[in-house]
């Protein structure tokens, strides 16, 4: 028997406790990785409360980890022991349908995600297909580099499938965990920043992140004086918004695309869609061959999130500071087993 240790809620929003469990053999294609860090994202604590769907319990979280290939399934291609990886929201897919051929893996039938019908990050080790273990290089900190691997992939994807334009005037509606890394990933493709936050006292910390400007999300007011004068806007946060208002800021063939998760109904007019040949689009975490870009990206420019770390035995800690929207910005965990 394999057994691994971990940490896992065994009732919706209950607290994380000590777990043990068998691995079973390690899949020919798959890697083992002994966790050095792992990131707590807002979708962990939605799995820990059953907030999307009824989870099946326990539940061991984590989809954010970075850490070393200690094991290697005999048919893993294109990794070696000792190999630094980093593993974001899935961990495999089929490898042979019509999206995974084209690499669009994160759209495959049976993708699987890698904390959903399996056990997660917040553990001592952790398996992925090889093709998802994505490397980290050598001049980012691992310690910071986690929660690239999903939020920083997630508002990384989009520049990428709009094929933004360095001369592109974008605007990142959230200064918050994807947020705030949107903003770096924008001033950094060369796009003049426009940062839309409901905190007045997040404008500063979204100019030093990197915006040129910052508006209110709601304040009717700057809305209106912000209209026409972006070609992209990047919506990073679940909540309800004023949408036509928003949809009002772009451009003439301007886009709204989103990647926060937005559970309740959207209430907008097509009309301001119509009139202008605006778009509205949405996606979700990337393929791995996007993240490997971000990832690279990431490492010519240092970007990085910005962290709070934790050990791993304080993990109930942890998700209770980011549960009271006091982190700035993305909250890790250290492996301590």
């Amino acid at each position: 028997m394999t057994h691994f240790r971990a940490y896992a809620a065994h009732t919706a929003g209950g607290p994380l406790q000590a777990f043990e469990f068998d691995a079973g053999p390690l899949g020919d294609e798959d890697v083992e990785i002994t966790v050095e860090h792992c990131g707590i994202c807002h979708s962990d604590l939605a799995m820990i409360d059953s907030e999307w769907f009824p989870a099946s319990y326990p539940v061991v979280p984590g989809h954010e980890v970075v850490g070393r290939i200690t094991a290697l399934g005999p048919r893993a291609k294109g990794r070696q022991l000792g190999q630094r990886v980093g593993v974001g929201w899935h961990s495999s897919s089929c490898t042979h349908c019509n999206f995974c051929l084209g690499g669009e893996q994160h759209l495959c039938g049976k993708r699987q995600p890698t904390l959903i019908g399996r056990h997660g990050g917040f553990a001592d080790r952790l398996r992925a297909h090889w093709s998802w273990a994505v490397p980290i290089p050598d001049a980012l900190d691992p310690a910071a580099a986690g929660p690239l691997m999903c939020g920083g992939g997630t508002v990384f994807l989009p520049f990428v499938l709009h094929a933004i334009q360095p001369t592109d005037r974008v605007g990142v509606v959230g200064i918050g965990g994807l947020g705030h890394m949107a903003v770096k990933f924008a001033r950094a493709w060369g796009c003049e920043v426009t940062a839309f936050t409901s905190s007045a006292s997040k404008r500063d910390e979204a100019l030093a992140l990197g915006a040129h400007k910052t508006v209110s999300s709601v304040d009717k007011a700057e809305l209106k004086a912000a209209a026409g004068s972006l070609d992209f806007l990047l919506i990073t946060v679940g909540a309800a918004l004023n949408w036509d208002a928003l949809i009002a800021t772009l451009a003439p063939k301007g886009r709204m695309h989103l990647v926060g998760v937005v559970t309740e109904a959207m209430a907008l007019k097509s009309g301001g869609l119509l009139s202008w040949q605006k778009g509205l689009s949405a996606s979700p975490t990337p393929p791995p061959s996007v993240l490997a870009t971000m990832l690279e990206f990431s490492a010519r420019h240092q970007i990085l999130p910005q962290v709070e770390r934790f050990p791993m035995s304080r993990v109930n800690d942890a998700i209770d500071h980011l549960r009271s929207g006091k982190a700035r910005y993305r909250v890790v965990l250290d492996a301590d087993f």
